[in-house]
């Protein structure tokens, strides 16, 4: 017997994304497993409608109206699915929240994911841009997924490989976008821990303490901190964390731009250099300013915010605006993070 399929019409998602936007999904429906997936795929109607895979709904800039089949990935569960010599294996379900997925691991006495504590969304939409924060990116501790093949209409394994993970990057938001509906994660979480502290907002937070002692519950503990004083509650202001990406450029740019302005925050990256994209907003003055209703953050002018009944047209506005300005002054184009649908 084929599972039901009790797809919902004229649904509003303002609840299933961070920046709070009232989009209204022409069709939406929660998925839990692939036998649902695969039931949609029999179905003329709905196989036939574009889709929208969701998650959290935190890297999401969404249109007043969305002509699409919404998925929003539900599945729950965390186990621990494997051990070697050297890791002990998790796999968590895509709909478990990321940050629970951390705690839990931190509960079994498994370090790894600390570094990564608070960042919204969910387990399964982690892989699609390699999350990350910290001095870590989830390709540090992937094994696999498993996703549902819209095409092949088939649940399909993909590797670290084939995920083909770059900065905030992953073949789910290039070739296989829209195409493959992620099921499960496993990570690969070593068995001889160490942490991670070389990110200098760490080696500030622990300054004075002894950090060959701290705990990957302590880490995870000061991380929370860290970004609780930096980036706003999406449930208070809604918001989708940092909103562009650190750009790279070359040590020949660099160079001019270091020359041009002294005090530019860079880091090297190989033989290029990631400059700091909130440093880049903030020398346009853009940090606490506002374009309708959505504004920049006060704290953090990485951060575009909803100051209240924003559109998804009224940030991507303000969107291009710091990226004339920036691109204006520094020569260097900001690639936002979030995906606008």
């Amino acid at each position: 017997m084929k599972p039901n399929l009790p797809v919902l019409r004229h649904i509003s998602l303002s609840a299933d994304n961070t920046f709070g936007i009232a989009a209204v999904a022409d069709a939406f429906m929660e998925i839990s497993d692939a036998a649902q997936l695969a039931a949609l795929a029999d179905d003329p109607q709905w196989s036939a409608m574009p889709r929208l895979i969701l998650g959290g709904g935190s890297n999401l800039v969404l249109s007043d109206q969305i002509p699409r089949l919404v998925l929003k990935m539900t599945g729950k569960g965390i186990a621990i699915s494997g051990e070697d010599a050297d890791y002990v294996y998790v796999t968590a379900q895509a709909g478990e929240r990321w940050h629970d997925l951390v705690r839990w691991t931190l509960a079994q006495g498994l370090g790894g994911l600390e570094n990564l504590s608070l960042i919204p969304g969910t387990a399964g939409a982690a892989p699609v841009q390699n999350i990350g924060a910290y001095g870590l990116e989830l390709k540090d501790v992937f094994s696999h997924l498993e996703a549902w093949d819209f095409a092949s209409r088939a649940v399909r394994r993909f590797t670290l490989e084939e995920c083909c993970f770059a900065y905030r990057d992953s073949i789910f938001k290039q070739a296989w976008k829209d195409r493959a509906a992620i099921l499960s994660i496993t990570l690969r979480l070593p068995r001889r821990w160490t942490p991670k502290l070389a990110y200098a907002d760490l080696q500030k937070y622990f300054a004075g303490r002894d950090l060959a002692t701290l705990s990957a519950t302590e880490i995870s503990d000061g991380v929370v901190q860290i970004r609780q004083q930096k980036l706003p509650d999406p449930a208070v202001v809604g918001n989708a964390g940092s909103f562009f990406k650190n750009p790279v450029v070359s040590a020949a740019q660099h160079a001019e731009l270091q020359q041009a302005f002294p005090a530019l925050v860079s880091y090297p990256a190989g033989e290029q250099f990631k400059l700091a994209a909130g440093w880049l907003i903030d020398q346009c003055g853009w940090k606490g300013q506002a374009l309708g209703a959505a504004g920049v953050y006060h704290k953090q002018a990485l951060v575009l915010v909803n100051l209240g009944g924003a559109t998804g047209a009224d940030i991507r506005a303000l969107a291009q605006k710091i990226q004339q300005d920036v691109q204006q002054r520094f020569g260097v184009l900001l690639e936002p993070e979030p995906v606008f649908v």
